[in-house]
């Protein structure tokens, strides 16, 4: 379709006309193209949470989780609050000093890299 724009280009003198076919042509297709891949990745992410539903139900893991995609912006803020609360209260002392050693060595890093970004601009 492009190529057959671009050879009749001559024919109608590169006009502004011609010009406004290929754009609207291109601007239709593009258009349609967002809602085709928006599509896709709505059954995808579906599919996707009916297969971590079926692993929650198969597990041991807590049944409550199951359908918690329909929860508001603040119910899930604190899901993940209770969640993160949790998992620090169960966390070994053994896990949270390699935690902490890991975020010390880490910042120790930045902070080397930056002075090495500082040092090299003078």
């Amino acid at each position: 379709m492009i190529l057959a724009w671009a050879v009749s280009g001559p024919l109608f003198g590169f006009s502004d006309t011609w010009q406004l076919l290929i754009n609207t042509g291109t601007t239709i297709v593009t258009f349609l193209m967002v809602f085709l891949i928006q599509n896709t990745q709505n059954r995808d992410g579906a599919a996707i949470q009916a297969k971590l539903d079926e692993l929650i139900r198969a597990s041991a893991a807590h049944n409550r989780y199951i359908g918690i995609e329909g929860l508001t912006e603040e119910e899930l803020d604190d899901l993940r609050a209770r969640c993160a609360s949790r998992a620090a209260r169960d966390m070994p002392a053994e896990l949270l000093d390699a935690a902490d050693r890991a975020e010390d060595e880490a910042d120790r890093k930045a902070r080397a890299a930056a002075a090495r970004a500082v040092g090299s601009t003078c």
